[in-house]
């Protein structure tokens, strides 16, 4: 009797032990491994640009318009010489005219973008361009208009003397620096876009 109860204790004993050992086992596996703490903190690589990305850059494209307002007078007519009071025409014509400049976000897609493991998105776009010239009608006018005693008057001379300001008005835009504010635009509003993705950072390039 006394022997079987020994061999009884011994036994459980050997199966305390056992558990113990497997419970110590079990916490061991479960604490993560140096390896496994570099595994869980690394980034996750960031996914190619998709479709939807690509649609809400193309929808910014009246975010990066700039537009001047720019004014000019323009003398247009013909000399008549000595006879300009028999024959002569001419106008004096204050224009005023709204010139508008963006880029052309509508034409990129998704080879338009390169992304690197980092999460740093490449992103080429055309050029920014002059996308309207319009003439204020309302405060634009005819400042004079003579013609010759012999002369009705031409009716395109005004219409000749308004493209003549719109190449005038657009031309003084170019060289104020519309283009160069339309792609500084561009690329503030698209890079601040696309960080609120997630991007690391955004290189753009124009064409």
């Amino acid at each position: 009797m006394g022997t079987a109860l020994l061999i009884a204790m011994l036994a459980a004993l050997v199966a305390v032990i056992g558990l113990t050992v497997w419970g110590i086992r079990s916490i061991a596996d479960a604490v993560p491994t140096p390896a496994d703490l570099e595994a869980a903190l690394a980034p996750e690589p960031y996914e190619e640009i998709g479709p939807t990305v690509v649609r809400s850059v193309r929808d910014l494209a009246n975010l990066t318009t700039v537009e001047l307002v720019e004014y000019t007078i323009v003398e247009k007519g013909t000399d008549g010489g000595f006879l300009a009071w028999a024959r002569g025409d001419s106008l004096e014509l204050f224009a005023v005219a709204r010139i508008g400049a963006g880029v052309d976000l509508g034409s990129i897609n998704v080879r338009s973008f390169d992304l690197s493991s980092d999460g740093v998105v490449e992103l080429v776009v055309p050029g920014a361009e002059i996308q309207y010239v319009a003439v204020d009608n309302e405060a634009t006018q005819i400042l004079d208009r003579s013609t010759g005693l012999f002369t009705k008057g031409d009716p395109r001379l005004e219409s000749d003397a308004r493209r003549v300001a719109e190449e005038v008005l657009q031309k003084a835009a170019i060289e104020e620096g519309i283009l160069e504010t339309a792609e500084e635009n561009a690329q503030e509003v698209i890079t601040n876009f696309l960080l609120t993705l997630g991007y690391r950072d955004v290189i753009i390039e124009f064409e």
